[in-house]
């Protein structure tokens, strides 16, 4: 959806990415504008170096662009967003800095604006990184929706960065100024991610081995129920080939398949920088095959043919929105990315329907595994 922003600073066009004509959900909501709001009433200082942390679609650096910030953010298609944003706008696109997650921050920050991520996990390894270049000058503004700012959202600035307060709401938005001090520069601690923990013992494979998790990735402090199925049923090893591990998460799929499948070529791909980071830990710290390491937009850009087989456990959320669409497009690359004869294998809630999705589009589904749960499918390219 392709919808215009009001601003202290004008009017900006603004979509997702990638742009779905069928998607109704905007590229900001009320928290990018209360703090753009904000900033402008309260004439705060624009004029050294501007960080944005968690722009989800590129909306406030967008905004904010004739000051040169600095984003920051785990998204690959976030990322791919402000671009098209920025043209969009006509902003010369030198005008932004993208840095990801995994990037080294700025040595000093004056202005720090953070969109609250839905993962605590990730404020807090965010924060403890960017707290070396905050000063006790430096403005720190954070914004989310009401329903996305907790007392432990509160709790992480005040022990990281310094006292902290919020505002009255307005349409549902809240922001959190904090004021970063000394006490709390030595008081702080340290940053507790990347968390690595022993698998369980009933999974295969892997059982007992060590995975690796950065903040913000998919269940990063024990595994997630529907992979353990998955790990439980994953197709026999087979004598090499291409296997994409796609929507990567930890890695702990695709390092599996290594892991049981030596000759195997592995590619993990996932659009979180934080997730392709743990993949790539956790696979070091249990397999030494040939692979790949791949952030991106799923599949796109895999050549046709390029892939023997697909593992997929694929989310049903983008950001605060339940939604298939997701499913639907790392359906569609698998399709398009596998040779004929290869092989997608997925897993999900049973609710989610996904053996109708793959029937459409590949004109058949077979159930291989399923409990009260969930189903484990696979579907071949005919």
């Amino acid at each position: 959806m392709n919808d215009r922003m009001t601003t202290p600073w004008g009017e900006y066009a603004l979509a997702r990415f990638p742009e779905d004509p069928r998607d109704r959900l905007r590229a900001w909501d009320a928290s990018d504008t209360y703090l753009l709001r904000h900033l402008a009433a309260s004439g705060t200082p624009l004029d050294g170096t501007v960080v944005v942390v968690g722009d989800r679609w590129g909306a406030l650096v967008t905004a904010l662009a004739g000051h040169r910030p600095t984003q920051i953010g785990d998204s690959f298609l976030g990322r791919e967003a402000t671009r098209a944003n920025l043209a969009r706008n006509g902003v010369d696109p030198d005008a932004v800095r993208l840095l990801t997650t995994q990037d080294t921050p700025p040595d000093r920050i004056d202005v720090l604006l953070v969109r609250v991520p839905k993962s605590l996990a990730l404020l807090e390894d965010q924060l403890h990184r960017l707290a070396p270049a905050v000063h006790e000058g430096t403005v720190v503004v954070g914004t989310g929706m009401v329903k996305e700012i907790h007392t432990s959202t509160l709790r992480l600035f005040e022990r990281i960065l310094g006292p902290t307060r919020t505002s009255l709401a307005e349409q549902k938005a809240r922001l959190i100024f904090c004021a970063p001090d000394a006490a709390t520069a030595r008081s702080r601690g340290t940053d507790p991610w990347p968390y690595s923990y022993r698998l369980p013992g009933d999974i295969g494979v892997l059982a007992g081995r060590t995975v690796v998790n950065h903040a913000g990735v998919f269940c990063a402090e024990r595994l997630d129920i529907g992979t353990r199925f998955f790990l439980r049923h994953l197709p026999r090893a087979g004598h090499g080939g291409r296997v994409v591990d796609l929507g990567c998460g930890n890695g702990v799929v695709g390092t599996a398949v290594a892991v049981a499948d030596p000759a195997a070529e592995v590619v993990f791909v996932d659009e979180s920088y934080q997730a392709v980071a743990s993949a790539r830990e956790t696979y070091r710290a249990n397999a030494d095959g040939k692979a790949e390491f791949l952030v991106g937009d799923g599949l796109e850009g895999f050549a046709a043919g390029s892939a023997d087989l697909v593992l997929n456990n694929p989310p049903f959320h983008s950001h605060q929105a339940t939604t298939d669409a997701t499913a639907r497009r790392m359906f569609t690359g698998a399709r398009q990315a596998l040779r004929p004869g290869g092989e997608l294998w997925v897993v999900g809630n049973r609710h989610l329907g996904y053996h109708v999705k793959l029937r459409r589009l590949f004109g058949n589904s077979e159930l291989v595994a399923s409990d009260a749960k969930f189903v484990v499918l696979k579907a071949v390219k005919r």
